[in-house]
């Protein structure tokens, strides 16, 4: 008789993942919850129609592992790529304070009027990256090691 898998089955393996749809994105936004990364971990690349964010994320996938084994949380180094970007902008995000570390929020999608895609990458502090996209094409991958989160808690949350 067979079952279907278990989250708990999988291997400690990077994550690689894509989103093409709101689903999709909605898992992503989830993973990259609570991520830190410095303002100039941003990278635009308007020849190629591509942002690129090298954030530290919290392994959310490991959190209940953790807990039950009596270890400390961890993080990875991840890269976020959001591609077939026809445009950037920012709200309340001054690129100029080159020491300023940015705690991302949420990932958001709405399909604009002119039959674009707008993802909105929110952060801590009401600031907002904003991404104008001809299509969802939104990449998650790890690449670094996990490492212990300096904190050694999970992170919170206003109520």
């Amino acid at each position: 008789m067979s079952q279907d898998a278990r989250f708990e089955d999988g291997d400690e393996r990077p994550l690689n993942i894509g989103a093409f749809n709101q689903h999709d994105l909605a898992v992503v936004s989830t993973l990259i919850q609570d991520a830190v990364l410095p303002i100039t971990e941003i990278s635009w690349w308007s020849k190629h129609h591509r942002l690129g964010l090298l954030v530290n994320r919290f392994r959310w996938e490991d959190r209940d592992k953790a807990v039950h084994q009596g270890r400390p949380f961890e993080r990875v180094q991840s890269l976020l790529l959001v591609d077939n970007v026809v445009s950037v902008s920012s709200q309340s995000i001054d690129r100029k304070q080159s020491g300023l570390i940015l705690s991302l929020l949420s990932l958001d999608m709405v399909e604009a009027e002119n039959s674009d895609f707008d993802l909105s990458i929110t952060f801590a502090g009401d600031g907002v990256l904003k991404a104008q996209v001809e299509a969802i094409e939104v990449r998650l991958k790890d690449v670094t090691r996990p490492y212990l989160a300096h904190s050694s808690q999970t992170p919170k949350h206003p109520e």
